[in-house]
């Protein structure tokens, strides 16, 4: 008579399997960690933009301080500067505001001294495309410009790439707009115009999109929700298997 035995439990497998369960739950844990650590970031960001914003204007940076221009320090800080503007060299830039789908006006405004900033007076709808429909709002003469400091929007817009040769712009390129007009000592950041620069209407200023989603702590909930499922899952397969090793050597 042939006597059966029972199959020994398969521990090596398990330790196997279990170091790779661990390695993905770190793996998961550390993504929700990192989730975490751009939550902060996001929370300090938004409130850097919201004292910036209401902040009084300051100069705009100058030549000497470009090199220190960044985005992090810089970007929608509210600024002042004056000069004229440069109608005739003025860029449309696809846009899709609140206002609807147009145009946003960028100028550059010449200080006089050797220094233009590309300034985005703001937005105008596509029936408004040709500066002859906004004739009353090409202002002439010294003006005082007040607005949020932009960063360079380089490439082009999502499956769009800018087309300086066709004219055809789907983001505020500073440098490729600036080559493509012929404007020397460019700054390296835009002004987004506030509301009311323009007396006539349009330009329409003051349509800064200043909301950041911040879903991060949603997707840190889902990458540790991830990692206990993992964990609790491989658990229960363990205990599986000891029953049915029970079981049988019973």
């Amino acid at each position: 008579m042939v006597s059966m035995q029972p199959r020994p439990f398969p521990s090596r497998s398990l330790v196997a399997a279990g170091i790779g369960v661990v390695v993905i739950v770190c793996g998961l844990a550390a993504l929700g960690v990192w989730q975490l650590q751009r939550l902060a970031w996001k929370t300090d960001l938004i409130a850097r933009v919201e004292a910036r914003v209401h902040a009084a204007p300051v100069p705009a940076p100058g030549r000497a301080q470009w090199p220190a221009v960044n985005r992090d320090d810089d970007e929608y800080r509210r600024v002042a500067l004056g000069g004229t503007f440069l109608h005739d060299r003025e860029t449309l830039v696809q846009a899709v505001t609140e206002l609807g789908a147009g145009y946003w006006v960028l100028t550059p405004l010449d200080d006089g001294n050797g220094m233009v900033t590309l300034v985005n007076r703001g937005f105008v709808p596509t029936d408004r495309r040709t500066p002859a429909t906004r004739a009353a709002g090409q202002v002439a003469g010294r003006v005082t410009i007040t607005g949020l400091m932009r960063m360079s929007e380089p490439g082009g817009a999502f499956l769009r790439s800018n087309d300086p040769d066709g004219d055809r712009w789907y983001s505020r390129d500073i440098a490729a707009i600036a080559q493509a007009r012929g404007l020397d000592g460019a700054a390296p950041y835009f002004i987004d115009a506030d509301a009311g620069a323009d007396p006539a209407g349009y330009p329409r200023g003051g349509l800064t999109r200043l909301t950041f989603p911040n879903s991060h702590l949603v997707y840190a909930l889902t990458w540790f929700a991830m990692a206990a499922v993992a964990a609790g899952m491989f658990a229960a397969f363990v205990r599986h298997l000891r029953r049915e090793h029970g079981a049988a050597r019973g």
